[in-house]
């Protein structure tokens, strides 16, 4: 967390690196920061890591391990704490701690607005407030496209969301429509400004007139069965040209490298990457998880999404909303996987359809937007204090 002495107008982000969609939406929010309000300063922390710095590391280690190892033990969990119930209220109580350190943060900071995009940030902002420990404005964007009972909070000034649909659902659940705004998930500037797929083919070694299939499975690696998954494409009747994208996987990239090592496709096996764009942009589809925000990145560039072994919990359900909004296909199994491939190869035109929709659906300027409605809260909430604070006195008669 960096300090600045410089007396400026400050958005807190409060974020957590539980996945790498929390931290890529705060740090397009502080990009859209940076680039439009040159008076105003944002300051991101990662709030796990600040609130529990010893615990931090194993818990990071074990949400990673069960996502891996155990999908149905999170599927358990996130299914039986969709809907707020006694059980879910006694596990996000425990989730929550930490409110007299996050109240030191606020004190030393003093920043105007403070915006959660980790949900149990959202929920220690709630409690503070709820006790009268602070009065701030407290905005939440939720990553995903879908809804769950630890986004909301009854002390939250305002949503940011990515869809109407997930705008429709908190409206049923009691939250009022004029709280929320669905302008979309948040993405970084590289991911609007499209370029020439060609120069870029030039500087990774790739031939720009071959169909190009984008692999990734998120920061972590996790691509559907592994290895296993990229035997399956040899299947392929024709060769293409695929980059793969194996995260901070080490185990995975040098397995692949091994196993690859006589493919009929043209491959680029990389690891983590800060340069997704680029890749996004030489690609005719991509394979994914569908994690709210690099469907939302790949939206932004029009890149049509093959889905495939989402994991449970919010990633099955970002899946059917993507699916059912025309902008991804979905394989069920290794089978079906090579046929939506064959398929799409086969009829471009359906890429062109989904392109079509990915316009209609991701807004290039979602970032600004959310930083708008941001200020806007601030402002009114302000507003409201100091005609309080202002308000004369009744004169008796």
């Amino acid at each position: 967390m960096e300090m600045n002495a410089e007396k400026k107008d400050k958005i807190l982000i409060l974020s957590a690196s539980f996945g790498d969609g929390h931290k890529q939406v705060a740090n397009a929010l502080s990009e859209a920061i940076q680039f439009t309000l040159p008076h105003v300063e944002p300051i991101t922390i990662d709030i796990m890591e600040w609130l529990h710095p010893y615990l931090f590391p194993i818990s990071h280690y074990f949400y990673n391990r069960v996502i891996k190892k155990f999908p149905q033990v999170y599927s358990y969990f996130y299914n039986r704490t969709r809907e707020k119930s006694p059980f879910s209220v006694k596990l996000n109580t425990f989730f929550t701690l930490g409110m007299s350190s996050m109240l030191e943060v606020i004190e030393k900071i003093q920043p105007s607005v403070v915006v959660s995009t980790y949900p149990f940030a959202a929920g220690i902002m709630s409690k503070l407030k709820e006790h009268g420990l602070v009065n701030l404005p407290a905005v939440t964007i939720m990553t995903d496209y879908t809804d769950h009972s630890y986004w909301i909070y009854p002390f939250t000034d305002h949503y940011i969301v990515g869809s109407k649909q997930v705008k429709d659902r908190l409206v049923s659940l009691g939250i009022e429509g004029h709280k929320i705004n669905h302008s979309g998930i948040p993405v970084l500037k590289k991911f609007i400004n499209t370029q020439s797929r060609e120069c870029l083919a030039k500087k990774y070694q790739l031939n720009p007139s071959q169909f190009t299939l984008l692999v990734m499975g998120g920061g972590e690696g996790f691509i559907g069965k592994g290895i296993s998954t990229f035997q399956v494409l040899e299947n392929l009747s024709s060769p293409i040209q695929m980059i793969i994208v194996c995260g901070r996987n080490k185990k995975l990239r040098n397995q692949l490298e091994e196993e690859l090592r006589n493919t009929k496709h043209h491959i680029l096996l990389l690891g983590y990457s800060e340069n997704i764009h680029e890749l996004m942009a030489m690609s005719d589809l991509m394979i994914s998880k569908p994690g709210g925000v690099t469907t939302s990145e790949a939206l932004a560039m029009e890149l049509p999404l093959l889905l495939y072994h989402p994991l449970p919990g919010q990633e099955e359900d970002n899946a059917q909303f993507l699916v059912d909004a025309g902008l991804a296909l979905l394989a069920e199994n290794d089978h079906d996987l090579i046929g939506k491939i064959e398929g799409v190869t086969k009829n471009l035109e359906l890429l062109t359809r989904m392109q079509q929709r990915a316009r209609q659906y991701q807004s290039k300027t979602a970032s600004v937007d959310a930083l708008d409605v941001i200020i806007q809260i601030k402002n009114q909430v302000y507003e409201q204090k100091n005609a309080f604070i202002t308000m004369p006195m009744r004169q008796s008669v």
